[in-house]
């Protein structure tokens, strides 16, 4: 079985200590999507977070490697390295360019989504005025269909995934959201989100953190109910796991250039408060998110399609674009 985590967050810096991605392995994750990058990145920022996570992952070929077709993944597992690919959270990386993204499908990045929590010149945020997806994002759609590369619609407005997943030729996903039904936050993801996105074959991948789950200290109960939610009301065929873990490391500055201002990206009005931080599942997590889907009457083979066969099954569709493989 290949247990698939659709995203998390190490420190935005090339120096990023790759130990949480160990202790994942260690909990049973066989591959992990890291983010390179969001909208309030600068380019530059961006290159430099690639350049230094992929030499990291070249430097440790025993324990890492970067892939780019499911039959990779299935690779890794059986040498028992920890296989990973890149995402970018947002448009703004692109540069207003649709050839950008086989640029960055060529340095790993396997999935994009295209507006983190704010409006953009592609598509609307989550945390803003409803906004559909542009003329460009309408490109822009079609660019990551061609380049084989995942299209995600974590943080997007309500309009714009539904736009989006009218437009995309292949399925499409939201790599860390959880279900609005339960927990109304923005960030979540309604019940037509949910079933928009299972009618383009896609998979809503369940995030750990506190506030998207609605529980203080986030544990493997939480996310199971909100994967039977999602279960239930979509067909477990459509939810996966995507824990969103952001792992802090000291001495590691990864505040954006250029007069960063948290409270654009994470505005009051939308219910965050600097002095609340989230609190997040430990990579631990994955040892027990399977005992709490059993307690919910999950067979063993849905279980395993939650974990990471439903992934598996949709980055096989995705991934065989034309995007040229990692070195």
């Amino acid at each position: 079985m290949i247990n698939w985590d659709a995203h998390i967050c190490l420190p935005q810096h090339p120096q990023a200590d790759f130990a949480p991605v160990a202790q994942l392995r260690s909990a049973g994750v066989n591959y992990v999507s890291l983010n390179v990058g969001a909208d309030m990145n600068p380019v530059s920022q961006v290159m430099s977070v690639i350049a230094g996570y992929r030499a990291t992952i070249a430097s440790e070929p025993e324990r890492y490697v970067l892939v780019s077709t499911v039959d990779d993944i299935i690779q890794a597992a059986a040498d028992g390295k920890m296989a990973i690919s890149f995402d970018l959270e947002g448009s703004m990386p692109l540069l207003d360019q649709p050839d950008m993204v086989a640029l960055y499908a060529q340095l790993g990045v396997r999935q994009i989504h295209f507006a983190y929590n704010r409006n953009n010149s592609v598509a609307g945020g989550c945390h803003d005025t409803a906004y559909g997806l542009t003329q460009l994002g309408h490109r822009m759609v079609q660019a990551v269909n061609d380049a084989g590369v995942l299209m995600d619609c974590a943080h997007t407005g309500l309009r714009s995934t539904l736009d989006i997943m009218a437009a995309s030729s292949k399925p499409v996903i939201f790599s860390h959201a959880n279900a609005y039904g339960l927990v109304p936050h923005g960030r979540n993801v309604t019940d037509e989100q949910i079933l928009a996105c299972a009618g383009t074959g896609g998979v809503v991948c369940v995030s750990g953190l506190s506030w998207f789950l609605g529980s203080a200290s986030p544990g493997a109960a939480d996310v199971a109910r909100h994967v039977a939610y999602i279960a239930e009301l979509a067909g477990v065929a459509h939810v996966g796991i995507g824990t969103d873990i952001c792992f802090q490391q000291k001495d590691l500055d990864d505040t954006p250039p250029g007069g960063f201002d948290p409270s654009h990206w994470w505005p009051a009005s939308a219910g965050y408060r600097a002095d609340s931080p989230p609190t997040f599942t430990p990579p631990s997590v994955w040892r027990t998110i399977a005992p709490e889907l059993r307690k919910l009457g999950m067979s063993v083979s849905e279980i395993e399609m939650v974990m990471g066969r439903n992934m598996m099954r949709v980055a096989q569709q995705v991934w065989s674009g034309p995007a040229d493989q990692p070195e």
